[in-house]
């Protein structure tokens, strides 16, 4: 079942909008930034399908992620890179990003709504909703603009550093990306502050 409009809709008649849906994308990869977005949807104009972004296929993604470029009214993108990763830990990372992006839009919204159960401080009201990726429009659509930015991101990191595989990967310890981290040790892009990279490697 798709995300739906509703808290969006009762957040329009408590007077509490504009408001933004936040999420983030790579909290557990071995290397590559933390990506968040974060989207004010067109209450006229909500594109239909919007969903987890991990439930969809990476065709499904690309194009909700068109159609919702093309008819949000506001979106903002923000990263965390890994080597701040590793000097500030991935929770203040992952609340750092998602605070970027909320800055990044064009637009201040009154309202934000965040996906999980820990999010940041904002300068506005703010709600967290556990699996809200998968339940609230607004939510659904940054966790998509997040996942789909964060995959181009990778596939340009694995033209750069193409030893590891980060197009197939995008960053995630898989048997691959460890056999490449022995045989070559890690590039600039990996998270130091993770194992299994902590302890064996150092920036």
């Amino acid at each position: 079942m798709s995300a739906d409009f509703s808290r969006e809709r009762q957040a329009i008649t408590d007077g509490l909008w504009p408001l933004a849906g936040v999420d983030e994308v790579g909290r557990g990869p071995l290397a590559g930034p933390v990506v968040a977005a974060a989207v004010i949807l067109d209450p006229k104009a909500v594109p239909d399908g919007l969903d987890d972004s991990k439930r969809l296929s990476a065709l499904r993604r690309e194009e909700l992620f068109r159609d919702i470029a093309e008819s949000a009214l506001a979106i903002g993108i923000a990263s965390v890179t890994a080597a701040e990763i590793d000097a500030i830990n991935i929770r203040q990372a992952t609340l750092l990003a998602m605070r970027r992006a909320v800055a990044a839009l064009p637009v201040a919204p009154l309202r934000v709504l965040v996906d999980g159960n820990d999010p940041p401080v904002f300068g506005c009201s703010c709600e967290a909703i556990i699996q809200g990726d998968g339940l609230v429009a607004s939510i659904a659509a940054a966790s998509i603009v997040a996942k789909v930015t964060r995959d181009g991101m990778m596939v340009r990191l694995g033209r750069r550093y193409p030893a590891y595989g980060f197009t197939a990967h995008v960053g995630y310890g898989t048997a691959q990306h460890r056999a490449a981290l022995i045989e070559h040790g890690p590039c600039p892009e990996h998270r130091y502050s993770f194992a299994p990279v902590k302890g064996v490697w150092r920036r």
